[in-house]
């Protein structure tokens, strides 16, 4: 915040100023000790429900302007569905568990939970000076056993189902944070939170089974008619469903038992275009290669040194390795190479492909770069088959230098080949899936235990019911590397619980992604002895609005929509979907600042000059672009500092004001002073208004200005009703700062005689401005209504207003008058006024009158409340 700037708070001593820092706790007070924003054990049924929940947030300690307004939006939503009459359940809650707390403890020395806990209390206390309507009694943490218990009771539900299963995997290796990576957690090849190159390894790991569902997650995208398009594209992407064929081809000489490498291919009609056959470095025959070839196996080595996401392997140089081994094609006698391939994926399809370069750029790209065939098989319509230059043919024709296929299209060759391979029993029609199960195990102590103990004896067993929840040890070794719960000297040994010999607990912890997949479940009865209650998720369930980040798309938003699904099949939920409407927020944005020598400073370290300047301490800084905020950079903005300056409300109002809340906001010192006046001038309409005489004229006798006042009040509360029910909160603060013109406005137009009946219009105009202000600016609304209405209790327990019909419609409309279809002037006249009456009111403005003399009017053009067109000869 630049430091030159005036401090805009009033003195706490003055009549006239809202006094925010003495009112916002005031009401803060006063909202909980009347319990307004507290859901009842026992759900209303009587009400519609609105379940309105944001993304819950990792306690890091300090929440920063981008939480003010993601929790803002939430807010305003779950404040106006409450007046509107819903129940409404709008809880909060912690992601605990995670790397963040293990490196503080490692690094600083302190426990993790004790580290979470100050956090949280922090954040907490952050989040309540915001004003926002949470019900804090349903609070918990999934560092909480009483929450990670019951997520042990699923786990074995899961398991038990044939839902979750072990098995060894290649596994994305995290070098620095030691731990498994899920593929949606590689980014550009690199750990997603410590920015270090993944490595393949192999692993026995945990698995979620959400392949079983893949089908019906996909299809289910078509219901979410609330969700962005975009979140819903990307998921159908991460899911991958396809058409194509496994092809069996035969080795020309076995290698260790291998006769056959099976490939699957969504292009079998180009077959005969085939150069190569390539396979992932962690396929079966290439590890028997590597166990004879020392340069194969270097090879391989190298591969799994490398990053492992499909983004980085296709953004790497396509390089292989020619194994000397060939295979024969399905249909002729031809032999191809085998190369490993660094861009062959063993998780996806059978880890091996056959390579048509004519038609695929990656193919195409690594032809080139080892000078193998390159054969066109599909020609466009109308066109002969040519040279292939650097780009490959992608699109539809017909096939060509093929065999059996030549002639035929795309489709239909599919469809052909398709059918000759499953007749000669080499091949078959296939749908393949991009998504693969979901690896849970992480090797960190700061998470949920798995509650399963491995016995020599009896193999992997469950931890029985009566021993749950497998409670993390107190005092957590970190003082060197690795899994801290493989460190502890007494945790993991245990006697088995089937035979009683000495067995190990596993050590590996859940994905923190699991705390976060059913947690919404949970509020909904967070404290039942199960993991969820019945009638409280049959009641609350689908949550109804969820708001959070665009990032969360594939990660969170898919595992928590599998995980509905499988708790769904055995019982513990009603739904498969577990958010019926997603919004996505916008991030906040601000410059960020450099010294000459690079190093990065907070906005509050500098001092903005008039002429576009700045500096620190008196020494030059360097502005940069205005980006999202983040601690790397200190760009961030420190939501108590500006509380603590323009008070609570005015930074939801900022927040919410500039943009639609899905795009970016940029924090701006002088949007901030924009927000505070608008709070100031609230408050002072209330006061105006309260010290006015009383007026008794019937509200529905209003008439001239009054009238007026009236049908824009009733329009404001029309609009804003529309606009927050579209997620349009800038729109909305458009119509209430449209309101509030008029309310000044009014005083200045008015004219003698109708001072009394304005009066009344105009205490109904303020009212009507609080209340609708009330989800955005809920502080100073409180504190407006009681000036205006004292003792009537609390604007969070008023019910929303409804509009009044007759004054949505208007009394007169401005008709555009045209002259051979240019315009010429503007007549008001009665709605629905017609042409006669059009005609001699335009013929009456002396303008339009200057205008038409002379001339013969040859047609006059009439359309009812909207134009007016003379078309003349001259």
């Amino acid at each position: 915040m630049d430091q030159n700037q005036p401090d805009l708070a009033p003195d706490a001593s003055s009549d006239h100023a809202y006094d925010f820092r003495t009112a916002e706790p005031r009401w803060q007070a006063a909202w909980a000790a009347a319990g307004c924003f507290a859901t009842t054990d026992t759900p209303d049924s009587t009400k519609p429900k609105s379940y309105v929940l944001e993304m819950f947030p990792y306690p890091s300690g300090k929440i920063h302007i981008g939480h003010v307004r993601n929790y803002a939006i939430g807010d305003v939503v779950a404040r106006a569905r409450r007046a509107q009459g819903y129940d409404v359940l709008h809880p909060m809650g912690w992601d605990a568990f995670g790397l963040p707390a293990e490196n503080a403890a490692r690094e600083r020395g302190v426990d993790p939970a004790q580290w979470t806990r100050e956090n949280i209390a922090a954040m907490r206390d952050d989040l309540k000076r915001v004003g926002l309507s949470f019900d804090w009694s349903r609070e918990f943490a999934t560092c909480d056993p009483d929450y990670y218990g019951q997520q042990q009771k699923i786990f074995l539900d899961f398991w038990r189902a044939g839902l979750a299963y072990r098995r060894e995997s290649a596994v994305n290796w995290d070098p620095v944070d030691l731990t498994v990576l899920a593929n949606e957690q590689v980014i550009d090849g690199r750990g997603w939170k410590s920015g270090a190159p993944v490595e393949k390894r192999k692993l026995r790991q945990w698995f979620f089974k959400i392949t079983d569902f893949a089908e019906d997650l996909l299809a289910g995208l078509d219901t979410l008619d609330r969700w962005p398009e975009r979140v819903r594209t990307m998921q159908r992407n991460w899911i991958g469903r396809s058409e194509g064929a496994n092809v069996t081809f035969a080795l020309a000489t076995p290698l260790d038992g291998i006769a056959t490498v099976k490939v699957y291919t969504t292009r079998p009609d180009t077959l005969f275009g085939m150069s190569f056959l390539a396979i992932a470095p962690d396929h079966p025959l290439a590890t028997a290669l590597a166990a004879t070839n020392p340069d194969a196996a270097a090879f391989i080595a190298e591969c799994q040194s490398n990053g492992t996401s499909e983004a980085a392997i296709e953004a790497a140089e396509k390089r292989g390795f020619d194994t000397g081994l060939r295979v024969r094609h399905p249909f002729t006698d031809a032999t191809y190479p085998i190369w490993i391939a660094n861009f062959v994926l063993m998780e996806y399809g059978t880890g091996a492909i056959f390579g048509c370069p004519a038609h695929d750029q990656r193919d195409l790209d690594f032809a080139r770069k080892y000078a193998l065939a390159v054969t066109p098989v599909v020609a466009p319509k109308g066109s002969e088959p040519g040279d292939v230059d650097n780009t490959a043919l992608t699109g539809d024709g017909i096939i060509v230098n093929s065999d059996f296929l030549t002639g035929l299209d795309v489709a239909a060759a599919k469809r052909r080949v398709i059918a000759e391979l499953e007749s000669r029993g080499i091949g078959q029609g296939v749908v393949n899936w991009r998504l693969r199960d979901w690896g849970v195990s992480r090797q960190r102590a700061w998470g949920c235990p798995i509650p399963v103990i491995h016995c020599e004896v009896c193999g992997t067993v469950p931890v029985p019911a009566k021993d749950l929840p497998v409670l993390l040890p107190d005092n957590l070794p970190f003082d060197r590397p690795g899994n801290a719960l493989d460190h502890h000297p007494t945790w993991k040994h245990v006697a088995c619980p089937q035979c009683g010999a000495p067995a190990l607990r596993e050590t590996d912890t859940f994905d923190t992604f699991v705390d976060s997949s059913w947690y919404f479940a949970r509020f909904c009865a967070p404290h039942a002895t199960t993991p969820t209650d019945a009638a409280a998720t049959k009641h609350w369930m689908p949550v109804d609005q969820y708001i959070g980040g665009i990032e969360h798309a594939i990660l969170h938003l898919l595992y928590a929509r599998f995980f509905t699904r499988a708790m769904h099949r055995l019982g513990h939920v009603g739904v498969d979907e577990p958010f019926a409407g997603l919004f996505t927020q916008g991030m906040v944005t601000h410059e960020s600042y450099r010294t000459e020598d690079g190093r990065w400073l907070y906005p509050d370290e500098v001092v903005k000059h008039p002429d576009g300047t700045a500096t620190s301490n008196g020494a030059r800084v360097i502005v940069g672009p205005n980006e999202k905020m983040s601690k790397s950079r200190r760009n961030t903005v420190d939501p108590s500092a500006v509380i603590e300056r323009f008070g609570a409300d005015a930074a939801r109002w900022f927040t919410l004001s500039d943009n639609p809340p899905e795009r970016d906001v940029e924090w701006t010192e002088a949007g901030a002073q924009g927000a505070f006046r608008f709070v100031q001038k609230l408050y002072r309409l209330a006061r105006t208004i309260a010290d006015a005489p009383a007026d008794a004229t019937p509200l529905g006798h209003a008439s001239g200005e009054a009238r007026k006042l009236r049908q824009a009040t009733h329009r404001a509360i029309a609009g804003v009703t529309q606009a927050i029910d579209d997620f349009a909160f800038n729109v909305a603060i458009a119509r209430l700062h449209e309101l509030s013109n008029a309310i000044t406005d009014s005083e200045t137009r008015a004219t003698p005689g109708v001072a009394l009946g304005l009066t009344a219009a105009r205490r109904e105009a303020v009212e009507a401005l609080i209340r609708l202000a009330a989800p955005i600016i809920p502080h100073v609304a409180e504190e407006a209504y009681a000036l205006l209405e004292p003792g009537a209790g609390l604007v969070a327990t008023l019910p929303w207003l409804t509009a009044e019909p007759d004054l949505l419609r208007r009394d007169s409309v401005t008709l555009a008058v045209q002259i051979m279809g240019k315009l010429r002037g503007t007549i008001d006249l009665p709605v629905g006024a017609d042409a006669e009456t059009a005609i001699a009111t335009a013929m009456a403005e002396p303008k339009i009158a200057q205008a038409l003399a002379g001339a013969t009017i040859v047609k006059r053009i009439h359309v009812p409340d909207r134009i007016l067109n003379f078309v003349i000869r001259a």
